[in-house]
């Protein structure tokens, strides 16, 4: 790590389980990614140092447990990255390396449907850092996309990847044009739709998918659906948070409708 992390800006004891509590908080707090319990105890170690917002320790334990603690280690960083880093070219380079992480990930394990989800959203949050045009020049695109598929075929209940490959649509769509997403990349307004409505119905505590739905409306639809974007942070901003990255995700939403 070149630099000192900054601290999680919202500490919360009740983020702070011990192993019985995450034990016990996981499908709430997993109804997202689908992650399964993990059987070694110092891969649960590193996931309860990410819910609690410890980031740096959790990319530390992660890395150190290795196998499934990796997706924690990514997890934790990709979060920071996006939510916390304040350098742009520190936030970069944290998420190159986070998908990396999550690239040999998915090649050891290829059924671990969150490794490549994982390695999605990494990629994905780099080509916006550098530009989606820049992004989709580089082939990254067809990347991003084929990670997600996968996860969907190996989870079809990964609200997450839902939302992201929603997201992908979105974006594509927004940059290119209708007619080029839907010939080159595949996307289309209808898929990106159902995708953000079916994370919600797998996941309807989820701040993010509301948010991310909110910034899909806006780039297909612009301000003919604007209300309806508002709503959605207004709900994201009312959602009851049970971990860090939640809570991170509330605060987004609170500043977005700021």
């Amino acid at each position: 790590m070149a630099k000192k992390w900054s601290a999680f800006p919202h500490p919360d004891k009740a983020f702070a389980r011990d192993a019985a509590g995450l034990k016990k908080a996981w499908p709430r707090l997993h109804k997202g990614d689908c992650e399964p319990l993990p059987k070694d105890a110092s891969v649960l170690d590193a996931w309860r140092l990410y819910h609690a917002g410890d980031f740096a320790d959790a990319v530390a334990a992660g890395r150190k447990a290795g196998g499934p603690g990796m997706n924690a280690a990514v997890k934790a960083q990709m979060i920071y990255a996006n939510y916390l880093e304040k350098s742009e070219s520190a936030k970069l380079a944290l998420l190159e390396e986070a998908a990396g992480w999550a690239d040999e990930r998915r090649s050891e394990a290829p059924k671990d449907a969150n490794a490549h989800y994982l390695y999605a959203y990494s990629l994905g949050r780099y080509s916006q850092g550098i530009s989606i045009t820049r992004a989709l020049a580089q082939g990254f695109g067809g990347k991003v996309k084929e990670a997600l598929v996968t996860a969907l075929k190996l989870e079809a209940k990964h609200a997450d990847a839902h939302t992201a490959f929603g997201s992908y649509q979105a974006e594509i769509i927004d940059k290119v044009g209708g007619i080029v997403a839907g010939m080159t990349y595949g996307a289309k307004k209808d898929s990106a739709l159902e995708h953000y409505q079916k994370a919600l119905k797998l996941n309807p505590d989820s701040a993010i998918a509301r948010i991310e739905y909110a910034n899909g409306l806006i780039m297909l639809f612009g301000k003919t659906r604007m209300a309806d974007a508002e709503r959605l942070y207004q709900e994201a901003a009312k959602c009851t948070p049970a971990d860090a990255m939640e809570r991170l995700d509330v605060e987004l939403a609170k500043s977005e409708l700021e």
